[in-house]
Parts: structure tokens; C-alpha cells; sequence
């Protein structure tokens, strides 16, 4: 062997650590694993709800105004108070009221005697055009004598019995007749004209019924109306929020006095994202959190209706998008959830409390829009007995005034006389007389 020695190729070095590989190996399948299984989750699971933590509670936020100007001279409700339908909230001072309820029953009275007055000039003016006609026909008569002793003088004259000046005389009578006549006959074309034009205020109706006196008692149920309106009421049961009227505050009719937020009634409106409403229907169940209980109460919901809008273009400053500098923006539509009652009474919610909600969208059978609206979203009758007693002021205060003066004969002496007292008849029958609630006149007058 030669002194150099053969260079033995050495073993190729392993590439690579075989621990590493195995890890990366795993952590692919952990991977490919989580990724089968969120898919699998998305497509049967996560692609039929949606959700969103953008919701909030809302409610019927109901103003007291009052319908009438005053002075508060009580306020009986307060911030948080409970309170009924048609319970007090707050008291005007009734005094300019009842001034004009005074002042429209004078005015109806008034009227009302003046319609009388009406109705019983038709039987004296019937009786006048009666007189002018008997005027006529004696009128006729004067010029049918006159114009025959004219006849019998103007034969005579030609044989000298009757002179030219008694012609003149007679002929001059037959002319005074003649124009006593057309005067006459004009008398009753005007007693009928005046009865025509009274019959037409009166034709066709009665005292009651007339114009005049419907208008007189549409003041007096405006001005009944006024004071009842002096007491502002609740129009809902609800509690009451945003309280601002105070003691002896002089306030105008449309004034906000306080809120009534009836909790009984309130909603959720949850703002989805635009490419979550393609699957969202009407009628599709919703569960609902809230963060003031938290995850332990679930509400049961449904989507009552979707927005016609996006938050945006409803807002006070609408965006410009139309402009060189523009972004596009995902925008959110307010869709609307109705909630169970009977879950609202056991864990009731505030207005602008926020929710999380998830919609089930796998039923696909509903619309996206609502066809019909609602009978009525919400009513109250409290309103409905303010003029109760309206019809019934308006009648006594027309039975008051329709009736003859009560002028009492007493053994046979003339109307008018005393009852023995020194008390004339017309005070006598008026001390029966009730007194209104308001302090008005009477309610009732005593039997004639």
C-alpha cells in the first residue's frame, strides 16, 4: 500500500429532525382537523343564526301635555311613581274654565230665547198678513162704492143734477181709494215677506235643533270640555320618567309636564349588519340577553318587522356619499323584536337597556316585509268620558230657557203676584234648583 491512503467517502449527514416533522405533522392534522370541524360547524350549525350584541330595548315614550293653558296648582304623580290609566297626573287651576263655561251657558240661554222669539213671531206675523188682507178687501169695497157713486154722478152731470166740482170730488175719492188699495196690497205682499223669512229660520226643526242653538251648545260642550281638561290623567299604566312641570308653573296647551313609559309594552330593536339580513324573516324566533341580568335569563322573542331603512338615512345628518371622498361603510337596518309578556312581568326591562340577540333563520317560510298594518298599535278610553256631562249641561240649560216664565195665579189673582211671602213666583220656583258640580248655573228647576 501506497504511502497515501485512500480517502474513504464518509456517510451522507441526516437532514432534517425527525421529532420536528412528526410535530409539524400533528399540529397540520390538529389543524385540518379544527378546520373539518368549524366548517362543519358553519354549515350545519352557525349558518342558521344570526347575531348581534347592537340591540337595544326600547318603548312608548308618552308625553303629558295638557290641552289647555293654566297655573299647576297640584302635581301628584312624580319620577318613578307607578301609575294607572286615568289616575291624576297633574291639576290646573279651574277658574278661567269655569268663567267660560259660565259665559258660553249665558250665551245658549240667550239664544235660545232668542230663537223662541222666533218661532212665535210666525203666529204674529201670520196674524198680520190676515189684517192686511181684511185691509184689502175693505179696500176693494171703498173703491168699488167710490167708483159707482162717480159712475152715477159722471151720468147725471150731462142734465145739470150733479155740478163738475162734485164729479171732481168723486173722481178724486175713486183715486183716494185706488191708492188706499195698492197700499193695502203691498201691505200683504210685505206681511208675507216678512212671514217667509221667518219661516225659513224656522222651518224644519225645532228650538233644539236649530243652527243657532247647536252653535251656542257646541261653545258650552268646548268650554265643559276646557274644564274638564284642567286635570291632566294618565292615558296608560306605565311609570312615570323626565318630570319637569312644577308648583305654580304657568304652562301653555303642548307643553311637555312629564312621560309615561308603559314597561309592559316595550320591544327590541336589533341592528343588523346588511349581509345578515338576506336569511331574516318575519315570525322567525329570536333569543335575547340582556347584560343587566345576564346569560341567566334567555327572553324568547320573534322578528315582528324589518326597517325600511338604514340607520343612516334616518339620522339627523344623513351621509353624503355622493362625494370625491367617500368610504364604503357597512350599514346597519333596525329590525324589531317582539318579546313575551309574561317573561317582561317576571324580569322586566328599561328603555335603551342593551341586548344580544340571536335569530333562528332556518325557517324561510315568512316575508321580509309586512303587508297589512296593525288594527291599532295602542289606544286608551280614558279620554272617552270627558264630555259625559256636556250633553247633559246643554239640555238643562236649553229646557231652562225653552220653558214659559213661571207667572203664578193664586185665588184668582193676576200673573205675577206673590206667593203671600212678598217673594215673587219666578224666585219661588227657582229655589228648587240644584247646584252644578262646577258652580255654574242650577242643574234642575223645580216643578212648575
Amino acid at each position: 500500500m501506497s504511502e497515501q491512503q485512500a480517502v474513504v467517502p464518509a456517510e451522507p449527514a441526516q437532514r432534517g429532525n425527525p421529532k420536528r416533522k412528526k410535530a409539524l405533522l400533528t399540529l397540520a392534522a390538529v389543524v385540518a382537523v379544527v378546520g373539518i370541524v368549524w366548517g362543519g360547524y358553519e354549515w350545519l350549525v352557525a349558518s342558521h343564526y344570526e347575531s348581534t350584541d347592537n340591540a337595544y330595548v326600547q318603548g312608548n315614550v308618552i308625553q303629558i301635555t295638557p290641552q289647555v293653558g293654566g297655573t299647576v296648582m297640584s302635581i301628584h304623580a312624580d319620577d318613578t311613581d307607578f301609575v294607572k290609566a286615568g289616575q291624576p297626573l297633574v291639576k290646573l287651576d279651574p277658574a278661567d274654565a269655569k268663567v267660560a263655561l259660565d259665559q258660553a251657558e249665558a250665551a245658549l240661554g240667550q239664544t235660545v230665547r232668542q230663537v223662541r222669539t222666533l218661532y212665535a213671531n210666525n203666529g204674529s206675523l201670520a196674524a198680520q198678513v190676515t189684517l192686511r188682507q181684511a185691509d184689502v178687501a175693505k179696500a176693494q169695497a171703498d173703491v168699488a162704492r167710490a167708483t159707482d157713486d162717480y159712475n152715477r154722478r159722471a151720468a147725471l152731470v150731462g142734465n145739470g143734477a150733479v155740478s163738475r166740482e162734485e164729479l171732481n170730488h168723486a173722481k178724486t175719492e175713486v183715486n183716494n181709494a185706488r191708492s188706499t188699495l195698492a197700499a193695502a196690497q203691498a201691505g200683504v205682499v210685505g206681511a208675507r215677506e216678512q212671514l217667509a223669512s221667518n219661516q225659513a229660520m224656522t222651518s224644519g226643526t225645532d228650538v233644539e235643533q236649530h243652527p243657532q242653538v247647536r252653535a251656542a251648545a257646541a261653545k258650552v260642550r268646548e268650554a265643559w270640555l276646557a274644564q274638564q281638561r284642567s286635570v291632566l290623567v294618565a292615558p296608560v299604566d306605565g311609570y312615570v320618567a323626565k318630570r319637569t312641570v312644577q308648583l305654580g308653573q304657568r304652562v301653555a296647551a303642548g307643553t311637555p309636564l312629564m312621560s309615561i313609559v308603559p314597561l309592559s309594552q316595550v320591544w327590541v330593536d336589533a341592528n343588523f349588519k346588511e349581509v345578515q339580513l338576506r336569511q331574516i324573516r318575519l315570525g322567525q324566533p329570536v333569543e335575547l340577553t340582556a347584560d343587566v341580568y345576564g346569560k341567566k335569563v334567555e327572553y324568547k322573542g320573534k322578528v315582528a318587522g324589518l326597517g325600511v331603512g338604514t340607520g343612516s338615512a334616518f339620522s339627523l345628518l344623513p351621509a353624503q356619499n355622493a362625494t370625491g371622498n367617500w368610504i364604503k361603510v357597512v350599514q346597519r337596518v333596525p329590525v324589531r323584536v317582539a318579546l313575551d309578556a309574561q317573561q317582561l312581568r317576571e324580569h322586566p326591562l328599561r328603555v335603551g337597556l342593551s341586548m344580544e340577540a340571536v335569530v333562528d333563520v332556518r325557517n324561510q317560510g315568512g316575508k321580509t316585509l309586512a303587508d297589512s298594518a296593525h288594527n291599532a298599535v295602542t289606544e286608551t278610553q280614558v279620554f272617552d268620558s270627558q264630555d259625559d256631562g256636556a250633553e247633559a249641561e246643554v239640555r238643562r240649560v236649553i229646557a231652562m230657557n225653552s220653558a214659559p216664565s213661571a207667572l203664578v195665579v193664586h185665588g184668582g189673582g193676576a200673573a205675577g203676584t206673590t206667593h203671600g211671602h212678598g217673594v215673587p213666583a219666578t224666585a219661588v220656583q227657582g229655589a228648587g234648583r240644584a247646584t252644578t258640580p262646577h258652580g255654574g248655573p242650577p242643574a234642575a228647576t223645580a216643578k212648575r
